[in-house]
């Protein structure tokens, strides 16, 4: 029996001990155990052949439920936050193995039926690219790497003494943004199947309603801020090693409701692996006519999305370089990201810069509301 079906039949054995231990009550924590079976699907022609097998997983989870003692809480329905840790076996010795630990969203929808999870974390592959000893794997070039998860699922809870089932999509990506290359990365679509149980506390369970809004959002004035985000990471020449970055970020925010901001701004981006590659470019491929000292730096303009949760939010933004003498990777770039309200006016930032389905770094940051 394989170490994924051997975990199932334990949380089974757990969770009927819990069932039938347990006096009625009212849940604020439940835990949930869920089995995955799909696909890594097909992005990109270079890891064609590290798709030989369907890969399987485990995911296990903890919940935490909310009844809107804040008002975000009864803003977007009620939603659970908490922590989940998943295995994905790929079945492929070359590719090797993920766990990885989460920090996830439930949000709900359809009478509380349907749920729909987004979670973000980090991931351990067993068997990272290596020159000598694993050189095709170039989906991931080191052992730890930032992921992501999505869930789309039907949920049923209470159905026997606590226990109820849950299943539907799951979607997982994982992708060390080019922190250190190989990183062509890999995305895991799946069927999911598994149970759930709800914790119970002995506290009553009432949903406080969404109360109506203190203050008129749309006559907020527009707010500026600036923000500073780094890291390191490398191009796709592997072994041409890793170097840091900066980014200088300024952008005006207009508030709509109390769930969504508006904002337009500009980016200065400062990578030097991008100075390195160029050096590369002009010696490497002469008939290119890559000059040596062209320009590594690059201007770009952004519309943005905030979606405002409590002190977390998420960060959407479309931006385009006006200024890019080296042209990589195309005119367009993505922003995703999570941002935390230290203060009023001092977050924290992390986020993740793509072109496309390109990453090109991992961001982490502060930002100022000036």
């Amino acid at each position: 029996m394989s170490t994924i079906k051997t975990a199932c039949l334990y949380f089974l054995v757990l969770l009927s001990s819990f069932a039938w231990s347990q006096p009625e009550g009212n849940p604020n924590y439940a835990v949930q155990v869920s089995y995955f079976y799909g696909n890594i699907l097909p992005h990109s022609k270079s890891i064609q052949h590290l798709i030989t097998e369907h890969p399987e997983g485990l995911l296990l989870s903890f919940n935490i439920r909310t009844y809107g003692d804040q008002e975000w809480e009864s803003a977007f329905n009620y939603p659970d936050y908490g922590l989940s840790f998943h295995v994905e076996q790929t079945h492929n010795q070359t590719l090797g193995d993920l766990y990885g630990i989460f920090a996830h969203y439930n949000f709900y929808f359809l009478n509380r039926n349907l749920v729909f999870r987004i979670a973000q974390g980090v991931a351990y592959n067993t068997n990272p690219y290596h020159k000598t000893e694993n050189f095709r794997n170039v989906a991931y070039g080191s052992h730890l790497m930032p992921s992501t998860y999505f869930l789309l699922n039907y949920n049923r809870e209470n159905i026997f003494k606590r226990i109820g089932i849950h299943g539907g999509l799951s979607f997982f990506h994982h992708s060390n943004a080019t922190l250190k290359s190989p990183n062509t990365s890999t995305n895991t679509l799946a069927f999911n199947l598994g149970l759930n149980y709800a914790i119970d506390t002995h506290s009553e369970t009432v949903y406080i309603p969404l109360q109506p809004d203190t203050i008129n959002y749309k006559k907020l004035p527009i707010s500026y801020h600036l923000a500073l985000r780094a890291g390191v990471n490398e191009s796709d020449i592997i072994g041409s090693g890793q170097f840091p970055f900066f980014a200088l970020t300024f952008n005006a925010q207009k508030r709509l409701n109390r769930k969504s901001a508006l904002q337009l701004g500009t980016d200065l981006f400062w990578h030097e692996y991008l100075r390195e590659y160029i050096k590369f470019k002009s010696v490497a491929y002469p008939n290119e006519n890559i000059s040596a000292n062209t320009d590594f730096r690059r201007i770009g303009v952004f519309l943005g999305h905030e979606l405002i949760i409590n002190r977390f939010s998420a960060e959407t933004q479309l931006g385009y370089y006006v200024y890019s003498p080296f042209k990589y990777l195309g005119p367009l770039y993505q922003r995703v990201g999570m941002k935390y309200a230290v203060t009023d006016h001092l977050s924290a930032l992390l986020s993740l810069k793509t072109h496309g389905a390109k990453a090109e770094a991992m961001e982490v940051g502060v930002g100022i509301k000036l």
